[in-house]
């Protein structure tokens, strides 16, 4: 046997160990705080090149004023002097902002595209509530099937899509000579070039971003809340007015944001289907910039419209992050 002490790895151990399951752990969230970082900076990188650059290059032109060049508008920053005595001045030209707030065509161009697109958006959100539900409570074939037919628009091309309708509502078109078939007019009625076919343009071709979202809500319902109403005597109205749509007001909110802020914009659907008369800013920047080619009042257009659509989703976001915190 020998005669050396045993060797005390108590406290020592012990300490060792702390340190290594420490390290371990830093290293662990170290790797995960690169991995967050990794996953954050592609979003991001997209953001920056494909919205900021151009916003500010949209921004700059904007605060240009308009000159038979090209590009058509002046330098912001411009060398005065010779090269002993060079500096460097920067022209700000608000000019085409006041002219646009001065200017009631503009202001009736917004609140006409607000206005088409508001509807647009409620008539959006009526359609696709129905199908939305019945996705949502059917069972996985028949729902693997309605998520389909709601995709399969996007295998077309939209402007394909625009002219479909075009020769659909048209005065010798399908649903013209349908009603005539039927009896039920006797001269062709007159759908294209309307509102009617505006809106009816808009929700045909926004209704998939409005049923997704309500689909994802309402899938996470928990239907043993409306049993718990039914055996407490609620009618199945008063159960959706109270329980399932309160719910799904998450999905509401995103579908409608998502059919809103494209709609105010959109320009092909009006050119197409759409009047002379159906006033819409899309319409006005498309006139601006290639028929004017007044680049910087057409940038001051866009630019006022991003703060339009901006601050209605700051004031959304800013409400929901109380409710949560709340």
């Amino acid at each position: 046997m020998s005669g050396k002490p045993p060797v005390q790895a108590g406290p020592t151990v012990a300490a060792v160990d702390a340190i290594t399951q420490g390290l371990a752990k830093y290293n662990f969230f170290r790797r995960v705080s690169w991995g967050r970082l990794a996953v954050i900076a592609v979003p991001m990188l997209w953001l920056a090149v494909f919205f900021f650059v151009p916003f500010l290059v949209v921004f700059k032109i904007s605060l240009a004023e308009t000159a038979i060049a090209i590009p058509p508008y002046t330098a912001l920053l411009e060398w005065v002097g010779d090269m002993e005595e060079a500096y460097v001045t920067l022209k700000l030209n608000l000019g085409n902002y006041l002219y646009l707030l001065d200017d009631v065509f503009y202001l009736d161009a917004y609140l006409s595209s607000i206005k088409i697109a508001g509807i647009s958006t409620f008539c959006t959100l009526l359609v696709a509530f129905p199908i939305a539900y019945l996705m949502a409570r059917s069972n996985g074939s028949t729902r693997a099937l309605l998520l389909a037919l709601v995709i399969l628009p996007f295998w077309t091309s939209f402007l394909l899509r625009v002219y479909a309708w075009m020769g659909i509502l048209k005065k010798n078109g399908l649903v013209n000579d349908i009603l005539m078939g039927l009896g039920i007019v006797d001269e062709p009625l007159t759908m294209l070039q309307t509102d009617f076919a505006v809106y009816l343009g808009i929700v045909y071709t926004y209704l998939p971003f409005m049923v997704l979202p309500l689909y994802s809500a309402l899938e996470k319902l928990d239907m043993t809340l409306l049993e718990a109403a039914e055996d407490l005597g609620s009618r199945p109205v008063t159960s959706f007015f109270l329980i399932t749509l309160p719910l799904s007001l998450p999905g509401i909110v995103a579908g409608c944001l998502l059919v809103f802020i494209p709609a105010v914009g959109e320009f092909v659907i009006p050119a197409l289907l759409g009047s002379p008369d159906t006033l819409m800013i899309g319409r006005v920047l498309w006139d601006e910039f290639f028929l004017n080619r007044d680049w910087p009042m057409a940038s001051a257009v866009a630019i006022m419209m991003l703060i339009i659509l901006v601050l209605p989703i700051m004031l959304i976001r800013n409400s929901q992050g109380k409710e949560e915190s709340a």
